[in-house]
This record gives C-alpha cells, sequence and structure tokens, in this order.
C-alpha cells in the first residue's frame, strides 16, 4: 500500500505546545506502553502495524522535516514544498515524488489521508479497501465517508447516490447549519474526510492539465509560481467517475483542546496535581514547575516554555486570535539531532537547554556576532572547535568566539547549555561549512 500523509501547518489553536514549527501531530500526549507519542508516531506506526510493507510518503513544509526525521527515523520518505500553495500542488508533488523519484509505477494506487486524525487500526483496514476499490478500475477517485455521529456543522459532506458500502457519489456540500446536516444524516450523507485513492498515473495527467511541468525536480522548481488551490476544487469536485467507501469505525478530528482532551487516556501529562473537588480538568505541563489545580470543572491548563494557557474547554476553541498577538521568538523545537529549549532571555544573552540524541551532530558552523559557551550537564560527546576535536563529558566548558567554526556530537544521549552573548543575537547569524577531515 503507498500512502501520502498530508503534514498541515503550524496549529495554533493547542498552543503554548504549538508553535509556527511545532505543529500539534508532534506533541507527544498519548500514552504508548511507559512512553508518550505523537499524532504522527501513533499514525505511522498503526499503518506499519496494518502494512509493515506500506510505502509512507509525508508531503511536508521545509519547517516540519526535522522533527519528523527525529520522531519517525529516516526510513519515512519526505516530499518538502518549498512554500504553501494548498493541497492540490502538495499532493501533485508528492504524487511526482513517489513516481520519479521512488520510481513506483503509473498504475499503483495511493491512498491520500490527513496525518493528524485520532483513530483505530480499522481505519487503516479500510485504507487498503480504499486502494482495492480503485485497483476495480470502476472510478478514478474512491474518497472515504466517515459515518456522522452527530450533526456536525465544522465538516463537509459528501452526498451518495444509495446507503451501500460503496457508492457512486452523487454531490458534495460544504460545511452547514446544525439543522441542514440533520437533513444530509437522514439521506445517508457522510462527513469529508480528506480520504481519497487514485492511480499514481490519474493525478499526474491532472497535474499536467493545469501545471506545466516535465518530472519532479521541474514542478519542484516550478512550485512557488503555481496557483494556490485545494485538491477537492481542481479534481475532487470536476471528477464524474467518483465513489464513497463508508467507514463506520471510531475517527476524531484533533483540532482543538477541547477536542484533544476527549481523547487523552489520562487527565495529568507531566507535572500536575488535581484535587479530588475538580471534574473533567486536564493538565498538560512541560515545564519543570508543579501545576495544582482545585475546584475547576470542564478547564485545561497547558504550560510549556511558549507560555501558560488556563481555559474553560468549550472557549479554548477560540483561541487563535488571542494567540496570532503575542509576537515572541520560538521557545521550544526539534532538529534533526534533537531539540532545544529557550531558558532564558536577555538584551545581550539568551540562555539554552540542548538535548543531542546519541549518534547525531550539529552542523559544522560559525556566527559572526556572537561568542557561544557550552556547559555539558550530562552524557558523552566529542566537540569540535576550529578543527581540533576533544572528548567532553558532563561538567566540561567549551567557549567559541565569534567567526570559530564549531560543532558537537554526541556519543551518548548528551545534554548541555548554551549560552549565546552578543548585542545581535539572531537566528539568522549562522554560517555552515563542511568539516575539514
Amino acid at each position: 500500500m503507498n500512502i501520502i500523509l498530508l503534514s498541515g501547518g503550524s496549529g495554533k489553536r493547542l498552543w503554548p505546545l504549538s508553535n509556527d514549527i511545532r505543529s500539534k501531530q508532534f506533541i507527544k500526549l498519548f500514552k504508548n506502553g511507559e512512553d508518550y507519542e505523537s499524532m504522527v508516531q501513533r499514525v505511522y506506526r498503526q499503518i506499519k502495524n496494518v502494512d509493515n510493507d506500506a510505502t509512507v510518503t509525508i508531503a511536508t513544509s521545509k519547517t516540519q522535516v526535522s522533527a519528523i526525521t527525529n520522531q519517525l527515523g529516516n526510513d519515512v520518505g519526505i516530499s518538502v514544498e518549498p512554500c504553501r500553495r494548498d493541497t492540490f500542488p502538495a499532493i501533485a508533488l508528492a504524487t511526482a515524488y513517489l513516481h520519479y523519484v521512488q520510481d513506483i509505477s503509473l498504475d499503483e494506487e495511493v491512498v491520500v489521508c490527513p496525518v493528524d486524525p485520532y483513530v483505530n487500526e480499522d481505519y487503516f483496514e479500510a485504507l487498503k479497501k480504499l486502494s482495492a476499490q480503485v485497483e476495480k478500475d470502476e472510478a478514478n477517485l474512491v474518497l472515504m465517508g466517515i459515518q456522522p455521529t452527530y450533526p456536525s456543522e465544522k465538516y463537509g459532506y459528501i452526498i451518495p447516490t444509495d446507503k451501500g458500502e460503496v457508492s457512486v457519489v452523487s454531490m458534495f456540500k460544504e460545511k452547514p447549519t446544525k439543522d441542514v446536516a440533520e437533513e444530509y444524516i437522514k439521506q445517508g450523507a457522510l462527513w469529508n474526510g480528506g480520504v481519497f485513492a487514485y492511480r499514481i498515473g490519474y493525478v499526474l495527467e491532472r497535474a499536467h492539465e493545469l501545471i506545466d511541468f516535465t518530472d519532479y525536480a521541474d514542478l519542484y522548481s516550478k512550485y512557488e509560481s503555481l496557483t494556490k488551490i485545494s485538491f477537492d476544487y481542481a479534481v475532487v469536485e470536476k471528477e464524474e467517475k467518483i465513489q464513497v467507501v463508508r467507514f463506520a469505525g471510531d475517527w476524531k478530528d484533533l483540532g482543538t483542546w477541547n477536542t484533544l482532551t476527549e481523547a487523552m487516556p489520562e487527565y495529568v501529562v507531566g507535572n500536575g496535581i488535581l484535587n479530588e473537588t475538580c471534574e473533567d480538568v486536564h493538565i498538560i505541563n512541560e515545564m519543570d514547575v508543579p501545576i495544582l489545580a482545585m475546584g475547576l470543572h470542564d478547564v485545561v491548563i497547558s504550560a510549556s516554555p511558549e507560555g501558560i494557557l488556563v481555559s474553560d474547554k468549550e472557549q479554548s476553541s477560540y483561541i487563535k486570535p488571542f494567540v496570532d498577538a503575542i509576537d515572541q521568538e520560538v521557545m521550544f523545537a526539534e532538529k534533526s539531532w534533537g531539540s532545544y529549549k529557550v531558558l532564558e532571555v536577555e538584551d545581550e544573552s539568551l540562555t539554552i537547554k540542548v538535548t543531542l540524541n546519541a549518534g547525531h551532530s550539529m552542523n559544522y558552523h560559525s556566527h559572526k556576532y556572537r561568542d557561544e559557551v557550552w556547559v555539558v550537564i550530562s552524557g558523552n560527546g566529542r566537540t569540535i572547535v576550529d578543527g581540533m576535536e576533544q572528548t567532553v563529558r558532563a561538567g566540561d566548558v567549551i567557549t567559541m568566539s565569534a567567526g570559530c567554526r564549531h560543532t558537537v556530537f554526541a556519543d551518548s544521549e548528551l545534554k548541555l547549555i548554551e549560552v549565546q552573548l552578543g548585542k545581535e543575537i539572531s537566528v539568522e547569524d549562522k554560517q555552515k561549512f563542511d568539516l575539514e577531515y
């Protein structure tokens, strides 16, 4: 089975855990044994449980590549969008990647779905049914229609011609009012969860009709000039040979704190305490200080280096305009080599806690306008400073003046405190180099 997972934008509705480069699908909130996993880790694990040989490609932006490789490793395929151009260009680029880069045949079936649904493994068994339905050549596009559990005003609806497990699609309806949604459901309407299957050659043919390109590299080079358009408008609503397969299993779109907490198996993640008078209260704490909640009802409390949210669960759905008004630098991020957390910001200094995963290293680089000091607090590794290598362990201090080339390798998980000193501290102040040996 070939699967393209669409990994969307920043998702500020889960602030303060999500930010401009850390989307909701990378937040580790779901218990898997003794550890926590993110939405993307959960979905990838479920796919491999159902089909270990599945080819998984994630269509995403440059800012998410480090988090993906950090959480999933290097086995997953990544189709990187140079910039955001909506779902049709993203799917066209990912499909071209499968054919021209991964050398997958034009006749192969592909299933496209979001990277962040909260589902069970029967959902991925249903994806296999979509792929099998495409193979029958009864339709050019086969959609998954999700059996509604209530008359939602948040989702679009697929109207089938009958109530069979597989039906021809009659029409599509945009997000309706509650009363209209109830009428749709009586007619057998299904939620449109943005899941569909097709043959690679079909989408590449549609792409060539709308875009002048020769192969993946050519499409990538022209990507910034492409018109922003959704896959629904560009392809789905224009296709006459289209079917829908019903899915009646569990499916949740965890786009807000209210819906996310409904899927969480425990009330406290991190350092938190609820007293006995709390009802339906969730604490999600990424900080090293305790949070105590007393006598609260239907509240979510979330704390991270980005800030602290205390909200009625229903009101948490309206968070976005308030978060958009907050102007600060990113305080936590995952990189391909590990992660960093900003501890303190001063006018002429920045203090960061850096964690490097075992076997990984930073780029060999320098800074023009700032000095840096590393204090190793745990683990073992090696530093290279202007070509000179030395082993380091807990308690060692390494200093780098402005212009000095430097990197660090982690032989085990390595944690250090990085202090940046200078009048012009900026993420843009970085020049990368190849190692000299």
